[in-house]
């Protein structure tokens, strides 16, 4: 792939909000449970994480108060094995992270969320405090329509980093991953669509495309017209099937080069918990780019890394690449399977 960069420091950098994640334990309702279990999570970063754990390089773009919340954040971007060389801190007396608060679902109570992030650090993050040489430091840049949404100033911000990065022959990652109680329909598709142009590699949902950024007609035209109006270079789709709160299933369809690839998809995934499992299709797919894997390779990472991650609690996708190697080729196999790994 001619238009991704052979060599830089890192192989991917993204760059969004990472939050504090409170969770009541097993299934209990936010609004009964005593305690919450402490995470962390974020769209952008658990991509960073995932691929960086299948074995490429990557950093994290963010701020981050400088207290102890943040320092519990930063200690977990490093855990994820990304580089925290980008990490902003904020000494003002408004410092803050942000929180979302998840409850987890059983048929047929739905899973839920609850956000306290407005006014966070990372809102306040300005192009001046990134540094200059950060252009050529990456082969791939990768943010989500989240990062947009959630300030003026940090949207400003960040579509200065995807244009210098542009600029400097970055290929530009983006998930439409769109949030209806962040920004209205129509906010979020006159900002996206404006950015479409940039993009090289776009994650977009068959419902988003539809329903937010209003386009007909069927699936495969809907893929290829984001190619041949913005010139998008490839375009994936996910294609998750919710049977239930806890069994899903789930596969993707790939627009590259004028072809439309697609393999069998995950049938009854028993999910544990699905926050954070489109990033790790994301992180699947860029890993499988950036390691020379080829469009049909970078799928079957994308679906195996999300089928995955839906088993294991926490955003993050904790997967190594022998795990995911090891699913593969399990889902691909035909006739008797081992039932333990040993």
């Amino acid at each position: 792939m001619d238009f991704i960069k052979k060599d830089a420091k890192f192989d991917l950098i993204s760059m969004g909000e990472v939050m504090l994640r409170l969770s009541p334990p097993d299934k209990d309702k936010i609004s009964q449970s005593e305690v919450f279990e402490k995470n962390c999570g974020g769209s952008e970063f658990n991509v960073a994480s995932g691929a960086a754990n299948l074995g490429i390089r990557a950093a994290v773009v963010t701020k981050l108060p400088k207290n102890k919340m943040g320092h519990f954040i930063a200690r977990r971007i490093r855990y994820g094995n990304v580089s925290d060389d980008y990490v902003v801190y904020d000494y003002s007396d408004e410092r803050r992270l942000g929180i979302y608060y998840y409850e987890s679902g059983v048929y047929p109570r739905k899973s839920a969320v609850v956000y306290d992030r407005a006014h966070s650090s990372v809102c306040s993050l300005k192009l001046s405090e990134i540094p200059e040489d950060i252009y050529d430091m990456t082969r791939i840049f990768h943010i989500s329509s989240i990062t947009l949404a959630l300030d003026l100033n940090l949207r400003e911000t960040a579509l200065a980093v995807i244009k210098q990065m542009k600029q400097h022959g970055v290929a530009i990652s983006f998930d439409v991953n769109y949030r209806a109680s962040l920004w209205s329909e129509e906010e979020a598709r006159a900002v996206i669509e404006k950015i479409f142009p940039l993009v090289d590699i776009l994650f977009v949902s068959e419902e988003t495309s539809r329903r937010m950024l209003r386009r007909t007609g069927t699936l495969d035209e809907i893929m290829k017209g984001y190619s041949d109006t913005y010139g998008c270079k490839i375009v994936a789709t996910t294609r998750r099937e919710v049977v239930s709160p806890t069994k899903h299933n789930f596969g993707s369809r790939i627009y590259y080069d004028g072809k439309f690839y697609e393999e069998p998809h995950y049938e009854n995934i028993e999910v544990i918990d699905r926050v954070g499992s489109g990033d790790a299709y994301v992180a699947g797919v860029l890993f499988g780019i950036l390691s020379g894997k080829g469009i049909e390779g970078a799928m079957s990472y994308g679906n195996a890394l999300s089928a995955i991650k839906n088993t294991v609690s926490g955003d993050m996708s904790i997967s190594s690449i022998d795990e995911v190697d090891s699913v593969i080729k399990s889902h691909t196999a035909v006739g008797h399977q081992d039932e333990m790994v040993r």
